[in-house]
């Protein structure tokens, strides 16, 4: 298991002036974008043990994070 952070910028290396520019420009890419920053601290935080929680809370941040992920992979191949 890995336990480094799965920012944007890292998931999409290709889009990075896109995530920039849709962070601006899109309300609601940011708040997706905030949100998906934002837990992916909390679950990185959880797997190194700073802030542990039990296993199916974390199990339940990931799955919300992917359902971020996969709809930032969407509005990113819709308005890139």
């Amino acid at each position: 298991m890995s336990h480094t952070p799965h920012e944007l910028d890292a998931e999409f290396p290709d889009h990075v002036a896109d995530i920039d520019r849709l962070k601006i420009d899109d309300p609601h890419f940011a708040v997706i974008a905030n949100e998906y920053h934002t837990l992916n601290r909390e679950i990185h935080r959880a797997e190194i043990d700073v802030t542990p929680v039990a296993d199916h809370v974390l199990e339940d941040m990931k799955k919300r994070r992917l359902s971020l992920l996969d709809e930032i992979a969407t509005i990113l191949r819709e308005k890139a």
